[in-house]
């Protein structure tokens, strides 16, 4: 069902400072920062051999990374994404375990234009779970 791990993302108080920690420290590769207004926050990608860390931000008040960001002021790890084939039938299976979908249930377009899903973290270990059709 899920194929692999697609990133890690990290919430993250200080984008700019945390570009830097990743270019400058471990010498990693960075992208530019790409603002996702349908969910609400600013995005980095941080790409590794293995897997990408995201560094989310937020992106106006009601984002929530900000609040997130409330709570954890230092940031943190916000969630982990999987990349699924078909998001249709990962939802229903989901769904069927006895497992809630975030939002609608409909997929929508995530920070690679790819189709997603969040999973509720308490139904996930007390962890965020993002669904992307690869």
């Amino acid at each position: 069902m899920i194929e692999r791990l697609n990133h890690v993302a990290i919430a993250v108080p200080d984008l700019a400072a945390a570009v830097r920690l990743y270019k400058e420290a471990f010498g990693a590769d960075v992208s530019e920062p790409v603002d996702q207004p349908d969910h609400g926050v600013t995005t980095v990608f941080v790409t590794l051999a293995n897997t990408k860390i995201e560094l989310l931000h937020p992106l106006g008040t009601d984002s929530p990374i900000a609040r997130f960001l409330e709570r954890s002021p230092a940031g943190g790890i916000h969630h982990l994404c999987y990349e699924v084939a078909d998001i249709f039938a990962a939802r229903d299976r989901m769904v069927s375990s006895g497992l809630r979908v975030l939002g609608d249930g409909v997929p929508k377009p995530g920070a690679h234009g790819n189709p997603v899903l969040f999973l509720h973290p308490k139904d996930m270990s007390g962890t965020l779970i993002e669904l992307e059709q690869s």
